[in-house]
């Protein structure tokens, strides 16, 4: 937004000498500039409309002097300008979708639901905000899942609702033929996708717009399916300078689980184990940290502690433009004015013909 203002007040103190030149002028016009013979000759010299529009040469005068001390003053407008660099934290999210998250033991709305929705639900609010969260609108985002298989579901985007719908579309592998837990592979995905957007975002500057890479991965179970080891690919992660938090999902012992009999669903409770020292280990190995999920408050605990620890940085840079209105052109009302000083100069120039001419004066 344009402002105007006044660069040096100073010059303006030159204003209060016009009045002085206005008694002057009126004290000129009150001697006699001609002696003639006769009456007559005044009354015809004063019917002339040039006679009595003579007052437009001093008024000339005085707005040409008018406009040169002003343009001294330096009017401009100003308009002020704010770049905002963004280093953003580029974070992909590793989600077990293995057949043990149909475990029933966290609670939404009062309502018992499986591991992957009360996944789903905390991740949403942590990407897009909500329930204390903020969100994270500058950081680029990606999701992987896995099962015995790890699929690429989302690129890190700034996409962030394409990227929950894509989660929210994702469903718990009931399938025979993926029921395993690949954890390694999974993390090794998730590293190689947070490399590349490492290595391609880079700005006209040449600094990266990504300030840190993170990948936070959720499961409830045992690496049993990988071909990449988990140690291996938490030490792949190490050498990228990519973080890892790792989140152990359900409850201690025994959980609630649903099981067919007899063609109808029953509830059960079920053993369930987390290899909590492989998950430890590898967060400790990339400077990360491990958490335990024992239900949804927990986990939606656990993604504000890593919304803190992990903020994005923003750098302004404020530039001034100013445009100088004596010597170049401005808008008044919508409409272009030349500079102020082509006034000044037009005026003087007409003002010399017209005292050249119409409003010459007969030396006395």
């Amino acid at each position: 937004m344009n402002t105007f203002e006044i660069l040096n007040w100073w010059p303006l103190a030159l204003l209060l000498l016009l009045p002085v030149a206005w008694l002057r002028h009126a004290a000129a016009r009150r001697r006699a500039a001609a002696i003639l013979p006769t009456l007559a000759l005044a009354r015809a010299a004063g019917s002339s409309m040039f006679s009595r529009t003579r007052w437009l040469l001093p008024v000339m005068r005085t707005t040409i002097l008018a406009i040169l001390v002003v343009s001294l003053a330096r009017p401009v407008l100003a308009n002020q300008r704010t770049s905002v660099w963004v280093d953003g934290v580029a974070i992909e999210l590793v989600v077990d979708r293995s057949g043990s998250m149909q475990a029933l033991d966290f609670t939404l709305n009062g309502q018992r639901v499986d591991r992957l929705t009360a996944i789903k639900d905390v991740a949403s609010k942590f990407v897009l905000g909500g329930d204390g969260l903020d969100g994270r609108p500058n950081d680029l985002v990606g999701l992987v899942t896995f099962a015995t298989f790890a699929d690429s579901l989302s690129p890190l985007t700034l996409d962030h609702d394409h990227l929950i719908q894509t989660l929210e579309r994702s469903q718990i592998a009931v399938d025979a033929s993926d029921g395993g837990t690949a954890i390694g592979d999974a993390v090794a995905l998730g590293v190689e996708r947070l490399r590349d957007v490492m290595e391609g975002a880079r700005r006209e500057d040449g600094r990266s717009a990504v300030r840190s890479a993170v990948l936070i991965l959720l499961t409830d179970g045992e690496d049993n399916a990988s071909e990449l080891q988990p140690q291996a690919a938490a030490e792949l992660a190490k050498a990228l300078g990519i973080k890892l938090y790792t989140i152990g999902v359900g409850t201690h012992g025994t959980a609630p689980f649903p099981v067919q009999f007899l063609g109808r669903t029953q509830i059960q409770q079920v053993p369930v184990t987390i290899d909590e020292e492989l998950l430890k280990q590898m967060a400790s190995e990339t400077g990360g940290k491990y958490f335990r999920a024992t239900d949804t408050a927990s986990l939606a605990a656990i993604y504000s502690e890593i919304d803190a620890l992990e903020k994005t940085h923003t750098e302004q840079q404020r530039t001034m433009h100013y445009k100088d209105l004596a010597v170049q052109p401005f808008r008044v009302g919508g409409l272009e004015s030349p500079p102020l000083l082509f006034w000044a100069a037009l005026l003087l120039g007409l003002e010399l013909v017209l005292g050249a001419t119409r409003y010459r004066t007969l030396p006395g």
